[in-house]
């Protein structure tokens, strides 16, 4: 081939190396675009699905209190049931957060289930006082029992989820519910205490019990409300969204 030839090649196909550098460069920010957006997409799933399933357990474990609750009238276990509803509640706007993927969300969340946890401590005391003005007698105590129980397992199940969860994508909200839900399984112990004390012949051991749950609840929301007002997110620091 003459050179006039290979010089006219040239001008109507491109240098190879140029093409590939190009394709490389195209395929680069292509990677890292995407790279960011399921970054994101990811920690909102994930947020979501962690959401959803400690939701389920705690309706669960409130449903099943709920019918024992019917039949024993203690209110140990009603300042533990109304705790254990409030507690699921507080998901819901948690979950729309991670749906939307707003932080800014998250952290109105997270405001959100404190201030759920402080009004469920208002209605316990005062179910508490009343228990104490007007005493009644509790019945079916191994019930009772058992649905201290049952509060303990669902409560620790869903702090196991949202703890893990919380800080696997950074989320001081999720990680406050957890802990929240956590504390809030030792005080469904305090419903057995009260129906062991009780079946002993102490009466007044309920409301008493009763006092101390909402106390500990008040404890609850004071730890909780620091954990959200320092929280940030940083979603290059976030494991488990790769």
């Amino acid at each position: 081939m003459s050179a006039e030839e290979r010089r006219a090649l040239q001008r109507i196909q491109p240098p190879e190396h140029e093409h590939e550098h190009h394709d490389h460069d195209h395929e680069h920010g292509h990677e890292h675009s995407h790279g960011l957006v399921d970054r994101s997409i990811l920690r909102s799933r994930a947020g979501v699905k962690a959401v959803a399933l400690s939701l389920l357990i705690l309706g669960l474990t409130a449903g099943a209190q709920v019918a024992i609750f019917v039949f024993s009238n203690s209110v140990a276990l009603l300042a533990d049931l109304i705790h254990n509803f409030g507690d699921a509640l507080t998901a819901v706007p948690l979950g729309i957060a991670f749906f939307l993927r707003s932080v800014d969300g998250e952290r109105l969340a997270g405001l959100a289930v404190v201030l759920a946890i402080f009004v469920s401590a208002c209605v316990a005391l005062y179910e508490t006082i009343q228990r104490f003005v007007h005493p009644e007698q509790l019945s079916h105590l191994g019930a009772l029992a058992a649905a201290g129980v049952i509060g303990f397992l669902g409560n620790e199940l869903a702090a196991q989820v949202r703890l893990r969860s919380g800080r696997r994508l950074a989320s001081a909200a999720l990680v406050a519910d957890g802990n929240h839900a956590r504390i809030d399984g030792f005080v469904s112990l305090g419903v057995v205490v009260s129906a062991i004390v009780v079946a002993l012949g102490a009466r007044i051991a309920d409301p008493v019990i009763g006092l101390v749950i909402t106390l500990v609840i008040l404890k609850i929301t004071a730890d909780s409300w620091r954990t959200v007002r320092a929280a940030e997110v940083d979603l290059e620091h976030i494991d488990g969204c790769d």
